[in-house]
């Protein structure tokens, strides 16, 4: 090998050692870039499923009857996001037993949390919009009403 390489010209050697390294990264994106994109774009489906398989069981086990709701329904909303720390929430009154809430930036963790702590004070979810942002937080917009009295 190395006789034929020393009867390469200067110029054939160049082309060839450029050659030898893009047919080096094109067995390196081939072999080990890409099926690690593919393994991460595969657990990020399965996380996806195990989220929604997570929250069809809670569903399945929570109890029929809410806990009433001890009192307007947007007073409670405010206090658990004050107490959540989404100081910038809009809430607004939607009567006594209504409220919507509109969240800008929330990390889903705490978001989820949020809204456990409302159902806990005796609030229901009837609609709940959220939206990934760029910067991995969600905006959200959810709609609550109080639990029986």
């Amino acid at each position: 090998m190395s006789a034929w390489w020393a009867l390469r010209t200067p110029r054939e050697r160049g082309l060839l050692a450029v050659m030898l390294v893009l047919i080096g990264i094109v067995l390196a994106w081939v072999a080990v870039i890409q099926p690690l994109a593919d393994a991460l774009d595969a657990a990020k489906a399965r996380h996806g499923a195990a989220v929604v398989a997570l929250a069809e069981a809670r569903a399945r086990t929570r109890p029929a009857s809410t806990a009433a709701a001890a009192g307007p329904a947007d007073a409670i909303a405010e206090q658990t996001a004050s107490a959540a720390g989404f100081t910038g929430a809009r809430i607004g009154s939607q009567g006594p037993a209504r409220a919507s809430v509109a969240i800008d930036a929330a990390r889903p963790q705490a978001l989820f949390g949020w809204i456990a702590e409302m159902e806990r004070r005796g609030l229901v979810v009837e609609r709940l919009s959220a939206r990934a942002n760029a910067d991995q937080t969600l905006s959200a917009e959810v709609g609550v009403k109080a639990g029986r009295r």
